[in-house]
């Protein structure tokens, strides 16, 4: 009953393991650097790269892992498919090409077996639990709006490869025709503006809704307009794979200032429209983001080890419901 912790060092490598412990389950560490690992007192594994992971995980046949290294569109199938058969997975991603090609291996999981979970963190669970809860027992709806808004404390240091890696997908992915930024009034009383971005919310929206017209905006997403309007051109640069290696080696390498978190609450948010013109809106709220999603992939790599989930590619609720989102610390605002 093993669960693995991929880049179990990291800042939400450690945050995941804090959350196993207090779930009194011990988290093995799976790193790159023996002395560091050692130190910790805990049972580690020592792998380096995806290759070396899945060759360990194949080898040792943990009932879940957990990978926080990052690059997940390269790194999640090759990590999953070498849980099978039986084995889980879960991972963190948020962009739109590594959510649906994890999700693209539902037979393959479903035929093993296993549970492979994509986007248990945030953004995507926050909003998805939103609309899972919104459109129970009701019909298919016409369109579906959801904002992930996030609150991060940042705790200073490098930036770090996994990180640098999110934030460079995220630069090819937004569009200047994309939707329009817009403010949002919080139901706490604070604003925030948020911006339309293509991202692994809206499959996750998409499949807990069962419509695909879904628009997602994001706190995270460029609001002024000269920066938007110059992101698809550094988009289509950092697409080059030369281009996009540099690009994450040096953004990886920057140092931060610790700040405190912007806002109160982190917040998830979704508008549902039905072809009649019924309208919905619901809210999760959360306190800061990383700690949320900490406990979120606790939560979620618990209940598979306990053999809850439902066998094949998922994300966090529709694999294990929408209350999982309440169980990592959110309540809902319907």
């Amino acid at each position: 009953m093993e669960i693995w912790v991929l880049g179990a060092l990291g800042r939400t490598g450690r945050a995941i393991t804090a959350e196993l412990a207090a779930r009194d389950l011990t988290a093995v560490l799976v790193g790159r650097h023996r002395e560091r690992l050692a130190a910790t007192g805990a049972k580690y594994v020592v792998a380096d790269g995806a290759a070396a992971i899945a060759a360990e995980i194949r080898r040792r046949r943990p009932a879940v892992v957990v990978n926080t290294i990052g690059e997940y569109a390269a790194t999640a199938p090759a990590i999953a498919r070498a849980c099978l058969p039986g084995g889980h997975y879960v991972d963190m991603a948020a962009d739109l090409p590594a959510v649906r090609r994890l999700l693209d291996l539902h037979d393959e999981a479903l035929s093993g077996g296993s549970t492979f979970v994509t986007g248990a963190g945030f953004g995507v669970l926050a909003t998805e639990a939103v609309v899972a809860k919104l459109c129970e027992g009701r019909a298919t709806p016409s369109h579906v709006q959801v904002d992930a808004l996030a609150s991060v404390a940042s705790e200073g240091g490098t930036v770090g490869v996994a990180l640098a890696a999110s934030i460079v997908d995220a630069m090819t992915a937004v569009s200047a025709r994309g939707a329009k930024p817009r403010t949002l009034v919080l139901p706490d009383g604070e604003t925030a503006k948020v911006a339309g971005i293509p991202s692994g919310e809206l499959l996750a929206a998409q499949r807990a809704s069962g419509t695909p017209d879904v628009t997602v905006f994001s706190g995270l997403a460029p609001t002024a307009p000269a920066v938007r309007a110059v992101l698809p051109l550094l988009g289509r640069l950092v697409s080059i794979p030369a281009v996009r290696r540099f690009t994450i080696r040096r953004l990886a390498a920057v140092r931060t200032k610790p700040a405190p978190r912007p806002r109160t609450h982190t917040w998830g948010h979704a508008v549902v429209t039905w072809p009649d013109g019924t309208r919905r809106e619901g809210w999760l709220r959360a306190d800061e983001a990383m700690d949320f999603t900490a406990a979120v992939v606790a939560e979620t790599a618990v209940r598979l080890a306990r053999g809850e989930g439902k066998p094949g590619a998922h994300t966090p609720a529709s694999a294990l419901g929408a209350d999982v989102a309440e169980a990592a610390g959110g309540t809902f605002l319907l």
